[in-house]
């Protein structure tokens, strides 16, 4: 897992501020209680320079989650999407990722937030590929996790919150010290929920299959691309609950994710995955994303933002 490279400049609330300005006090509420919202988007190098995929859906999320919390929120989209704009090109980045975060502060002891302002920091630096060098090219190995997704209606698990990502941690730690790349969770009722950080596809019979919007995963941008791009591609798409068996069954397994983008899984619990290597679908899929994120091909959908126009 790579570390953070900073970059020069943090928009907080209205201002570019240093990377190093950009602190919260040590009790603010989201540090107490993981009361803050963040996204998580890339920005990619294009032939028109740096360009931010899907930006206003993932602003959309952000103040849709902030929201479910009861988060006033005192930015608009389009301001946000301004600002994002700028800090890139200040920061003089050509591709990266952007985290925008809105956080509750200093002044409330208690659970309930009431007191504690809400500040909004825009930050971005460089990041690479999420799973490590390789693994867009050649898959991941996965595991079923022992870690389970939390009922519905317990929290909203399409809320974007960053308490929300303590079974992530457990999910990705435990993967990682038996020696995977990546953890997948299972839902309360024992079926396939999600990855870490990352929403799970497979392909069987040259149908692309994967979990629905039950309570129990996020209902990723990536996820939504993807299954736009197939349909589009003649590539019949359901959604469906998924025993954990029929991913050892698949033809391909493969996560999406802003992060993980278009990753192949070669096998999971040391059960090889089709033929162990990213499929056919798998790769026309990732094909056709990296295609337009990089502007290799017309942006007929309009899922890029431009920073430089």
């Amino acid at each position: 897992m790579s570390q953070i490279a900073e970059s020069q400049w943090i928009w907080r609330d209205g201002a570019f501020i240093p990377w190093a300005d950009a602190t919260i006090h040590v009790l603010s509420h989201s540090v107490q209680f993981g009361s803050s919202a963040f996204e998580g988007i890339r920005a990619y190098s294009t032939p028109r320079g740096p360009a931010i995929f899907r930006l206003r859906e993932h602003l959309t999320r952000l103040l849709m989650s902030c929201k479910i919390y009861r988060t006033d929120v005192p930015y608009t989209i389009d301001q946000l999407i301004a600002a994002s704009r700028e800090l890139i090109v200040r920061n003089g980045l050509e591709s990266c990722y952007l985290r925008p975060m809105v956080v509750r502060g200093y002044g409330s002891a208690g659970m309930v937030p009431t007191g504690a302002p809400v500040e909004v920091y825009l930050p971005c630096w460089p990041w690479g590929t999420y799973l490590g060098a390789g693994a867009l090219e050649n898959g991941v190995d996965a595991c079923i996790s022992s870690w389970h997704r939390v009922e519905p209606n317990t929290i909203p698990a399409m809320a974007k919150i960053a308490g929300n990502y303590l079974s992530g941690q457990l999910i990705k730690m435990e993967a990682m010290a038996n020696g995977y790349a990546e953890g997948i969770a299972l839902s309360p009722g024992g079926m396939v929920s999600e990855g870490s950080g990352q929403n799970v596809f497979l392909v069987s019979g040259g149908t692309i299959v994967t979990t629905p919007l039950d309570g129990t995963i996020l209902g990723g941008i990536t996820r939504d691309t993807i299954m736009t791009l197939a349909r589009e591609a003649g590539i019949p798409v359901r959604e469906a609950h998924i025993p954990r068996e029929m991913l050892y069954m698949a033809d391909e397994v493969f996560f999406t994710g802003t992060a993980a983008e278009i990753t192949p899984v070669r096998s999971i619990d040391r059960i090889t995955i089709g033929a162990g290597k990213p499929g056919p679908v798998t790769s026309l899929m990732q094909t056709q994303y990296l295609d337009i994120v990089h502007g290799r091909v017309d942006d007929t959908h309009g899922w890029l933002t431009h920073c430089r126009d």
